[in-house]
Order: C-alpha cells, then structure tokens, then sequence
C-alpha cells in the first residue's frame, strides 16, 4: 500500500465486524482499506480459519501488521509497521477493534502456564502442543466452552471447567435459547463435544500453585475448596471493549463501550463503531453492527436500515448474555494485600487501594504506565474499585521512538 493514501472509508479492526463492515462500504462503491495487526484478518475468533473469506470478496485493500498509535490530523491516520511508518487519509472511519479478556487477580495468577482463556486457545491455535496436558478452563462466559471443546478436540485432559455464575442464572439463561435456535443447537454441540467434563457452577479459582511454573489450582465451590493438579490454567473472566482507539478520537463512551447513533455513528462525526467496541454482544451482533457501519459510513443509509431489527434482536440476546455471566461480587476478595495486579510495574494490591483514584494510583505507584498501559490491570481495577481510565494520550500502542517523530 502507498504511503499517504487516500480512502473513502478506512476501518480499523479485521475481525468479524471489521470484515463485514469493509465488504459492505466497499459493494457500495467506496474506496476502502482495512487496517489489522494480526498479519492475517480474522480476529481471535477466526484465528487461522477459513471463516473469513466470504467477506474478502469485495475490493478491500488490507494493510496487516499495521497498528494507529496517533491521529496527528483530522482525517489522518499514523501507522507503524515492520518495516517503516504509514500515513492513510480517510473520508469516513470505522472503528472495530473488538475486546480483550478481563483478567482478575488472585494469589499465584502471575505464574508461567496461567494464561487466559482465549490466549491459551490462541497459543494452541498457533502451534503450542496441549495434547496430554491437564489444563482446568475457569471464569465466566460461553467462551470458557468453546475453549475446552478446542483443547480437548486437540488431545488436552481438560479436568474441568469452573464457571463462577450460578446454575440459576444459566439455567434462566438457557430458557432464553428457545427463542434463538441456532444459539441453542451451538450450546448442545459444546456439551455434546465434552461430555466426561466436569462442568461446576458457582465455582471459580482462589489460588495457583507451583514453584517454577504452575503445578496446582485451588477452587471453592459452595463454601468449599479443593486443589486440582494441572499443567495449564486458562482463566478468562468475560470480555473488556478496547476503547483507547475510540477514546483517542474523543467518541462519547456509554456504559458498555462507546455511545453509537442507530447508524453506529459514535458523538464525532464521520467515525462510526462496530462489534465488541460498542460492548460484548458476540459474533452475530458483531456482524450485523458491522454490516450496517459499512453501509452508513458509504453513504447509504437506507442500506443499513434494512438490518436495524436484526440488530436488535441481538442486543436482546447480548443483554440476557451479560445478565447471566455478570462476575459475582465474591472475586472482589481474591486478591491479597502481596498480590501483583499491575503486572508491567509489580504492583501489589495492597500499594493500589491505599489511593483514591485512578489517576492517584498512576501517580503514586506507576500502576496502568507500563508496556500494556492498563490493558490488563485497568479491567481488573476498575471491577475490584471502580475507578475507571480518566484519559488516553498517543501513542495508543508502544512504538518506536522514530515513529513517534514523524508524526
């Protein structure tokens, strides 16, 4: 791609609302690039499938490897990649840069081999050998299934999988899939795809164990624990939107993710949001949301109002989602005084609830200021305080310092 191109739509983001929405802006006539990190689309959830593909029919130009750490101008994007930095123009920009795991912190969660549970997959997926190793799936969400299914399908002995909602609420949940069949028949080929798998409601992890690497996790469940043996703990607690990108270009934020209009336009006008951004809703949502930014941001509204009642038939889904796998006020006590929750600068919870805030937390323990700037213990925090990121300032991503000179 040439550099200082100029694109009637850009959209940033390859997974499943990013793709979508590319094929949609660029059937209606519109110049399009998409810009991804990954050096091929498809998200985490397509990783190194062929799902992808019906949406690359258009005529999208795909930068990968590419990441936006800066908008130094209206309109202007600034990229860095492997080999030198990119500047793309845009008329109209679309923003999907999905979600990431919520990670919460208990005593030992730092050691090697407790990774989340969408990275463990990822790992997997990208050649880590799981075959024969004893790994224990734990946290919250449908997610935890789909993991299990794939170690299991590629030889792990998955011990179990703890899920920390109650059987009630997954029980009124699964009442809920009547009304979306293809949900339903999806949720029974889990089961059927691991059964001999322990399944626990109400369970989560208190505690990891092991001198080198993981050796052990303890659990509670009704009041009471035991220790698991396993080689691998995969434990995600739900889905955080990344909204840095967004938050960078001033767009309003909700209290899911960031405010958008019907046609997924966000408070800045011409920037438009799509998928897990706008909050956790799933793949379909994530599609049609995607479908209807394209066409908006093309210039065709009437296009994108077509799909208006499809989206909010999954909204509804997306709210019965996060009503059942809301994380229960029990893991507020996991973390002890000694144990790190900003991972980057080693700082322990003790040091980060003596402050006040966010802000006095950066300040007086370098908590959120490291190489993943609050990625992961800014999700954690927020749950166990309630404080939330009071700003974003360029570069988004670290990059190099030569980058940030020219932009």
């Amino acid at each position: 791609m040439p550099a200082n191109s100029q694109f009637d739509v850009i959209v940033i983001g390859a997974g499943p609302a990013g793709l979508a929405a590319a094929a949609r802006a660029a059937e209606s006539g519109a110049r399009v690039a998409m810009v991804d990190d990954n050096p091929h689309p498809g998200g985490q959830i397509w990783r190194a499938s062929r799902s992808p593909e019906p949406w690359l029919r258009s005529q999208v130009e795909v930068c990968s490897g590419a990441r936006v750490f800066a908008a130094p101008a209206p309109g202007v994007l600034a990229l860095e990649r492997s080999h030198g930095e990119l500047e793309l123009k845009y008329r109209s920009l679309i923003l999907a840069t999905g979600a990431r795991e919520r990670f919460l912190p208990f005593p030992g969660w730092t050691l090697p081999n407790v990774a989340g549970a969408g990275g463990l997959q990822a790992l997997a997926k990208s050649g880590l050998p799981v075959a024969g190793k004893k790994i224990v799936v734990a946290g919250s969400g449908p997610l935890l299934l789909a993991v299990a299914k794939y170690l299991r399908g590629h030889g792990a002995d998955v011990r179990l999988i703890a899920e920390q909602a109650d059987f009630g609420a997954l029980f009124r949940f699964g009442l809920g899939l009547v009304a979306k069949p293809a949900k339903l028949i999806e949720a029974i080929g889990f089961r059927a795809a691991l059964l001999g798998v322990r399944y626990l409601t109400a369970c989560w992890p208190v505690a990891a164990h092991g001198t080198e690497k993981l050796e052990s996790v303890t659990l509670q469940r009704n009041g009471k624990t035991w220790t698991e043996p396993c080689d691998y703990l995969a434990c995600g607690f739900g889905l955080i939107p990344n909204v840095e990108l967004p938050a960078l270009f001033g767009c309003r934020m909700s209290e899911t993710g960031v405010a958008v209009d019907e046609n997924q336009q966000t408070s800045e006008p011409g920037i438009y949001c799509a998928g897990e951004v706008t909050g956790i809703g799933g793949l379909d949502l994530a599609l049609v949301e995607g479908e209807i930014a394209g066409y908006a941001a093309a210039g065709k509204p009437q296009d994108a109002r077509k799909l208006f009642a499809a989206r909010e038939s999954n909204r509804k889904f997306a709210e019965a989602l996060e009503s059942a796998f809301a994380p229960r006020v029990e893991l507020r006590n996991l973390p002890q005084d000694d144990t790190l929750v900003c991972r980057c600068e080693d700082v322990a919870y003790g040091r980060i609830r003596q402050c006040s805030n966010w802000r006095e937390a950066k300040l007086h323990t370098r908590c959120g200021m490291g190489p993943c700037q609050g990625r992961v213990c800014g999700g954690a925090v927020e749950f166990l305080l309630g404080w939330k990121a009071e700003s974003v300032r360029p570069p988004v991503l670290p990059v190099r310092v030569g980058s940030l000179g020219k932009t």
